[in-house]
Order: structure tokens, then C-alpha cells, then sequence
């Protein structure tokens, strides 16, 4: 929300060739409390102004000689590119009151001025710019933050990577069907598998045979959705020799609760395993 404060300290620069209307104008807006009041009789000078001052609020006379208010606000676009002119403009002229919105103008007041007309749309339109601006301002702070956390992550994962890479031969990930979708290190060529396929099988492609026990305990696991640290599986090679590997994995969950697949590491552990090596 805005404070009654904040509007009363906003930017207001009035715009009018008539002197008269110009004390008129910052007589009442400081009469009502408004301590930050600008002006000008001159159109050509607006541009400049706005472009030092950011004001959060013009009052804008359109029937001026040289200059009118359409060709000023024409100016200011140059400016405010994200398309938002805060001009609130005057005029004498109802058939200008459409020009003026369609031109970019967000609201008008009628001369001769009302008095209370003036201070209460005044008053509504710095309320809605301050909001417009504190949204702004809201925004660019999400999304710098956005920004930061996204790097933040990739440098993290980018730590995971590796430290999986030091403690092990591969990092794993696959979908809610079992086939694997991410992977660093030589797990295909470990495994004797293409990539689509899954990391418990009967045979490999190299024509070596996985141990049925083993497999079928790993299986159980990955169907129960279960996590396991360092369980042990062997393949008997074409030429007869046996080759240990050990994995780790745990399941994966969207923020919904739905299973979506596991992720873990796995590594050759062939010489640290007895030959003899048999199932608890």
C-alpha cells in the first residue's frame, strides 16, 4: 500500500503557458500538503525536465503556442519507453479529453478548474503511479534475485558434478520408466547398454550375462521407489570373468509428490571384490 506521506512527497511538475494558471495550480497543490511542486510555461523545456527529474506526475496544459501538450507528450515517450506517460492533462477543450487519453494521457481535469475535482484525481493518480512504480521497482528486485539463484545453483550443481565425478565413475538419472536421461562419466560403456536403455537388464550388448539374484533384488528396489546406498550387482563377461559395480540411487519427486524417476552414482569396483563374492 501507499502512505499518505509518499503521496504528498511525490514529483509533481505543472505545465502551463498562462502564469496565472501555473500559481493557481502550486498554490492549491501545496495548500494541500504537496511539498515536492515544480513548473514551467515553457513546453519546449518538459523533455529536459522529466528526463533529470523523473516526475511522478505531469500537469499537462494541451493550447499552447508553439508547443501544444500532444507534441509534448510525444517528447516524453522518448523517455518513459516502457509506454507509461504519469501526464495528467488540462484543458478547455472537450473534444480533446479522447485525444488526450488515446495520446497516452492517464486521466484530465476541465478549465476552469475545480478545485476538489483537481486534488482528488491528483491525488488518485500519484497514488496509482506509486503503486505502478513499487511494482516496478518489486519486480526488478525478483528478478535480479531470480538471477542470483539461478547462478548460485549452477554453481552448485556444477560443485555435485564434481565431487560425483572424484567419488565415483558415474552420475546417473533416469525417468519415472527407467530409461536414463542424464548422465557424466562412461556408465553406458560399464554397463554394455545404449542410452535408452535401463540399468538392470538380463544381458548387455557386449554379450556379457548379469547375475539373476542380484538383478532381481536391484529391480525390487527401483520398483518399490526405494532409496540404496553401495549395492553390489556382477556380470559374467563373454570371456568368463566377473565384473563388480556398485550404485547408490534414490527416487526423484516433482513438487507435486509424483514420481518422476531416480538419480545416483555408480563405479567399478571389480578389484576390490573377491572373486568369490556371493549374496548375503
Amino acid at each position: 500500500m501507499i502512505s499518505e506521506q509518499e503521496i504528498l512527497s511525490a514529483s509533481i511538475l505543472v505545465v502551463d503557458d498562462q502564469q496565472s494558471n501555473v500559481l493557481l495550480l502550486e498554490e492549491m497543490l501545496r495548500d494541500s500538503g504537496y511539498v515536492c511542486v515544480a513548473s514551467t510555461t515553457d513546453p519546449h523545456a518538459v523533455r529536459e525536465l522529466h528526463r533529470k527529474h523523473r516526475y511522478d506526475l505531469i500537469l499537462l496544459d494541451l493550447l499552447m503556442p508553439g508547443m501544444d501538450g500532444f507534441q509534448v507528450m510525444e517528447c516524453l515517450k522518448e523517455i518513459e519507453t516502457d509506454g507509461y506517460l504519469p501526464v495528467l492533462v488540462i484543458t478547455a477543450e472537450p473534444g480533446h479529453k479522447l485525444r488526450a487519453l488515446a495520446a497516452g494521457a492517464k486521466d484530465f481535469v476541465a478549465k476552469p478548474f475545480d478545485l476538489v475535482e483537481v486534488q482528488t484525481r491528483i491525488h488518485n493518480m500519484l497514488e496509482v503511479r506509486l503503486l505502478y512504480k513499487k511494482l516496478e521497482q518489486h519486480n526488478q528486485v525478483l528478478e535480479q534475485t531470480v538471477l542470483e539463484r539461478t547462478a548460485e545453483l549452477r554453481k552448485s550443481e556444477a560443485r555435485f558434478q564434481r565431487l560425483t565425478e572424484l567419488s565415483s565413475d558415474w552420475y546417473w538419472e533416469q525417468d519415472e520408466n527407467g530409461h536414463f536421461t542424464k548422465i557424466f562419466g562412461p556408465v553406458l560403456e560399464m554397463l554394455g547398454i545404449q542410452l535408452n536403455g535401463a540399468l538392470v537388464q538380463s544381458r548387455d550388448e557386449k554379450g556379457g550375462s548379469w547375475n539373476e539374484n542380484e538383478r532381481k533384488m536391484l529391480e525390487a528396489n527401483l520398483a518399490a521407489r526405494r532409496p540404496f546406498l553401495d549395492f553390489v550387482y556382477s556380470r559374467t563377461n563373454p570371456d568368463g570373468s566377473r565384473q563388480f559395480l556398485m550404485v547408490s540411487g534414490e527416487p526423484m519427486f516433482n513438487p507435486s509428490g509424483r514420481f518422476i524417476g531416480y538419480r545416483g552414482t555408480g563405479k567399478d569396483v571389480t578389484g576390490k571384490i573377491h572373486p568369490n563374492h556371493k549374496l548375503p
